[in-house]
């Protein structure tokens, strides 16, 4: 059969698996757009408000599924838009492939309208970005860029796609299917090792990450550490990967980490890496293990080698897919209990914080979230102060979800959120957002409109950008430049998008507002509002100020 490239790139993802794509249209790739208007059901195209976002969906999308979130964009503006989903996928470890326009081939090189050299920009961002230059190896592309974003450690793929290398006609077959790789597995010596090094260990710790886990694997690794006694670490944002409600999971090492894991992880004899990229924000900026000979014995066990020996030098090192070294596990005993429970009664108490100035007290709506959202739901958020709440005040047990970018960027949770509810219509999706952090993306409101998938999000609305002032008052306290916000309507806002909104003025009022957003059929939008003093559970921005200043006068 003859077909042109944009019809057998679509035919090629729809035999790999995928069923949902994001994106923003663009002339340069029209004939998968065209290819794309006979698959609905099969490969459904989910039409965003603008290409940063359509990124952060794919992005999210991939790190819940387990598979790549397809996105795609035009050339030049559009995937410049895309590159902040492409470096969140890389940094989150999520499989996500990007497709992008390109000039035709007969004019690479000239500076062409909207053109880039994607292999140059995207290089150093993504796992691989390639070129398509003859559409008859459009398959074998599409087949690895599928691979790529998913072995190892996974992450995004960039793939150009030249207009003629679109609309040029090929007998190529399009693909039969995906490969099925199974992760690595441990080798007995390495398993063994690594127990007896454990076995002797007085004060373990089991550090754990990644976005990658099946079921299985953590049900496994939970059973291990349980057995062993051997408290449970979280790498940043990835709480959710373990259940919080085991008496051996102590917290997560991420920002803002609390003092009971950094001695956790800094007076420990030995802790064994799994899946862990070892970023700033779980190291407490490569502080807590010496770089790179850290005091404590490390055991890394990571699916890609590159990772093994990166910043830190092992004291053994394990190549080996998270999921098949769970498994792999046997129970160690020791005396390790009050070393364990003391870890735990540290975390447990990290819920309790005062009461917070202001209007709505987010001390006392955590705790209601707690005891009210249901097992199986998906919180999404993207940066500020604000991802305290559901990061620090939320126990995930094994069905509960949290889309959080490692990266840091604003603007990430409402696209996540709405990617979560394509992936599970039917889970509730709750999406926590700053008002600065709203803003970056609440145009997509009108794609969880279009799309059916309108989850319910939480506006925290102190009117500053809360983290920025928070280093700008410690820094150069007093001296407010650049953090004050004056924001819009937000519940006009999103009610002109078709969300059922309303303003939450007082603590008092959350329970019913959240319960009447249960039950809108069109997704909600709460606005609560937060005094600019709750910047922080523990600390208010006047605290923060009056400290900086004190500290000034003692030094001059």
């Amino acid at each position: 059969m003859v077909r042109n490239g944009g019809r057998l790139l679509v035919e090629c993802l729809i035999a790999l698996g995928a069923t949902k794509s994001f994106g923003v249209p663009g002339e340069s790739y029209l004939a998968v757009l065209d290819a794309l208007h006979d698959t609905h059901g099969k490969l459904d195209y989910v039409l965003c408000r603008n290409e940063g976002g359509a990124s952060f969906m794919a992005s999210a999308y991939g790190k819940l599924t387990r598979t790549p979130g397809i996105c795609f964009v035009t050339r030049g503006p559009g995937v410049t838009n895309a590159s902040i989903g492409v470096h969140t996928a890389m940094q989150d470890s999520s499989p996500m492939i990007l497709f992008v326009g390109q000039v035709g081939t007969d004019m690479k090189g000239r500076e062409a309208f909207q053109e880039i050299d994607y292999r140059a920009v995207y290089g150093t961002v993504a796992k691989w970005a390639v070129e398509i230059d003859d559409v008859a190896r459009l398959p074998e592309i599409v087949a690895r860029a599928w691979t790529t974003a998913l072995t190892g450690r996974p992450g995004p793929v960039v793939v150009a796609l030249p207009e003629d290398m679109l609309t040029t006609v090929t007998e190529a077959a399009p693909l039969g299917g995906p490969a099925s790789i199974f992760e690595a597995a441990p080798s007995p010596d390495a398993i063994a090792s690594a127990l007896d090094m454990l076995a002797a260990a007085e004060r373990p710790v089991l550090l754990m990450g990644g976005a990658n886990w099946t079921a299985d694997g953590r049900a496994a690794l939970q059973a291990f550490a349980e057995a062993s006694d051997i408290p449970v670490v979280a790498a940043f944002r990835y709480q959710d990967q373990f259940d919080n409600h085991s008496p051996v999971f102590v917290g997560e090492a991420g920002v803002g980490m609390v003092p009971h894991v950094k001695n956790l992880i800094r007076d420990a004899d030995v802790i064994l890496a799994v899946n862990v990229r070892f970023g700033e924000m779980t190291t407490d900026g490569y502080t807590l293990l010496c770089v790179p000979q850290p005091t404590q014995k490390l055991i890394h066990v990571h699916a890609s080698d590159r990772e093994i020996g990166k910043i830190y030098v092992p004291a053994i090192g394990i190549h080996a897919g998270p999921n098949a070294f769970a498994k792999a596990l046997t129970a160690v005993k020791g005396d390790r209990a009050g070393w364990r429970a003391a870890a735990r009664k540290a975390y447990e108490g990290t819920f309790a914080a005062p009461v917070q100035p202001g209007p709505v007290d987010m001390v006392a709506v955590s705790a209601w979230l707690r005891e009210n959202l249901p097992a199986d739901v998906i919180l999404t958020n993207g940066a500020g102060n604000f991802t305290v709440w559901p990061n620090k005040f939320f126990k995930f047990g094994p069905e509960a979800r949290l889309l959080a970018p490692q990266s840091g960027a604003m603007g990430y949770g409402l696209p996540a959120a709405i990617a979560a509810k394509v992936a599970y219509p039917e889970r509730m999706v709750v999406c926590f957002a700053g008002d600065g952090d709203f803003q970056m993306n609440c145009q997509e409101l009108g794609t969880a409109m279009q799309a059916g998938a309108q989850p319910i999000v939480l506006i925290i609305n102190n009117g500053i950008y809360g983290t920025i002032r928070a280093h700008q008052e410690r820094n150069y306290p007093a001296r407010v430049s650049g953090t004050s916000l004056e924001n819009p309507d937000f519940v006009a806002l999103a009610r002109a998008y078709g969300f059922q909104a309303e303003r939450v003025e007082t603590t008092g009022d959350f329970a019913a507002a959240f319960q009447r957003a249960l039950k809108s059929a069109t997704g909600a939008v709460l606005d609560i509002a937060i005094s600019p003093e709750a910047l922080t559970p523990r600390q208010t921005l006047s605290q923060m100020r009056d400290a900086a200043l004190a500290s000034q006068k003692a030094k001059a």
